[in-house]
């Protein structure tokens, strides 16, 4: 029998207890590693042309039906007034207390057919409550790979750089249509026809490939023969898990399922293996001290009170009165090495920190400080070749918002959880410098005109 969040809570005391010591690992990227190395593949998507493989990591929830729409609105804080066939956004959700649940990336692809994409988090909360609620609707679910048996259903191909557009026109022999962010179209590449989400990643020129997996390594050896003579670099799931730092998107916030109205009957809905882990030196026993809003994470562009939906009162009071906003914070180099340099030294050694990426839960949460007074949370944590630093995304309070403002990071837990990724060891304080979110100038220039 599969248990239950409601039941696992039940089991663990609390939902802190029970994310706190989830022996579920840090999330989980089933591509190679590595085609290269991750240094010189987090560059290519910068100087060249990167091909980077989303087939795997992803869950797809296809959503059809006469009312697909109004269920996506009525969860959504996007306006969905003009979302047309052919056009995507940045789907997001809060709980009825306005705080974020998740977000993921939803494509309009047919007449009453969409696809939402991304980590399972908020694509559980749309099938709950359209399976729930009075909806004349019928999902399908792909799930990862690291869950589904077999092959996905689609392939899921990203082109990234500033060479991403002479790939394409070459792979396709003809121009590349004038696309607009987030928008589709449909290019013919060695016969097989395939549709394209137009975005960037990190600020640069981007291409988003997909089609059945029947057809995908058809495009696949296409793109890369195309590519031969651009500098084309393949990209495995090191660099590829460490893209989001340049972009500033922070990928799993832990969802606010765990209190307020309506989760209860949601908790005895949802498998606890689909919950994850919570990880960092962040500590409350009251879940709710780590919900987050979407004004936390920079989504404010996204929200729209033009209709009705689970939360919008709340949020509406949110939106009144932001407390943070989202940085960069950049770690002081000498402090991040001392870190490391624990391991090779006498005693309890500090938290190990991996690279590119070094979150060791999946819901990363470390207290930021600022002469010792919690002022915000840093969340994904890691290493950006391409300027040659350590960074976390993090939601602080306005007042410390500051470019150039000192704070300081604590990383590790006290006390040590059970987690699998968590070895013994000790909490150590770690300067860091307040910058803009992305830090990339060109990706805050870019990111939504290429």
């Amino acid at each position: 029998m599969t248990e239950t969040l409601a039941q696992a809570i039940a089991r663990a005391g609390s939902p802190v207890a029970l994310l706190r010591n989830a022996q579920s690992r840090p999330t989980v990227f089933p591509v190679t590693p590595e085609f290269s190395n991750w240094r010189s593949e987090q560059l290519a998507w910068r100087t060249s042309v990167a091909l980077l493989d989303q087939s795997h990591h992803m869950t797809d929830l296809f959503i059809s039906g006469p009312d697909a729409l109004r269920l996506l609105s009525d969860v959504g804080v996007n306006s969905f007034a003009t979302f047309q066939v052919d056009q995507a956004k940045q789907f997001i959700a809060v709980n009825h207390e306005g705080y974020l649940i998740g977000d993921a990336i939803l494509f309009h692809l047919a007449e009453q057919s969409f696809d939402l994409v991304g980590w399972h988090m908020v694509l559980d909360w749309v099938q709950y409550h359209g399976e729930t609620g009075d909806y004349d609707v019928a999902f399908e679910r792909d799930a990862s790979s690291a869950v589904r048996q077999g092959d996905p259903k689609l392939y899921r191909y990203e082109i990234q750089g500033p060479n991403a557009l002479a790939l394409m026109e070459k792979a396709t022999g003809a121009p590349v249509p004038p696309t607009r962010f987030f928008g589709m179209t449909t290019f013919t590449i060695d016969g097989i026809t395939v549709r394209s989400l137009r975005h960037g990643m990190a600020g640069q020129p981007g291409f988003e490939l997909f089609g059945p997996w029947a057809e995908g390594e058809r495009v696949r050896s296409a793109l890369i023969a195309a590519g031969e003579d651009l500098d084309l670099v393949l990209v495995g799931s090191k660099a590829y898990s460490s893209a989001n730092l340049e972009s500033a998107w922070v990928p799993s916030p832990l969802p606010a399922i765990f209190s307020g109205e309506g989760t209860a009957a949601y908790r005895e809905w949802l498998p606890v293996a689909r919950t994850g882990s919570l990880a960092g030196s962040f500590d409350s026993d009251d879940i709710e001290d780590f919900y987050l809003t979407p004004y936390d994470l920079g989504y404010g562009r996204s929200v729209a009170f033009d209709h009705d939906f689970i939360g919008r009162a709340a949020l509406e009071r949110h939106a009144a009165e932001q407390k943070r906003v989202k940085v960069t914070l950049v770690w002081n180099p000498d402090d991040v090495a001392a870190a490391m340099r624990s391991l090779f030294e006498p005693g309890i050694p500090a938290k190990y920190i991996d690279l590119p990426k070094a979150r060791y839960g999946q819901h990363q949460v470390d207290r930021v400080l600022s002469d010792g007074k919690d002022v915000g949370i840093s969340h994904d944590v890691g290493y950006i070749t391409n300027e040659h630093a350590f960074v976390s995304l993090a939601s602080i309070e306005t007042a410390f918002s500051e470019p150039g403002t000192e704070v300081e990071v604590v990383w590790g837990e006290e006390p040590n959880s059970h987690k699998p990724a968590v070895e013994p060891h000790r909490q150590v304080t770690i300067r860091a410098t307040v910058q803009p979110a992305p830090y990339s100038a060109f990706a805050r220039e870019h990111y939504r005109t290429t």
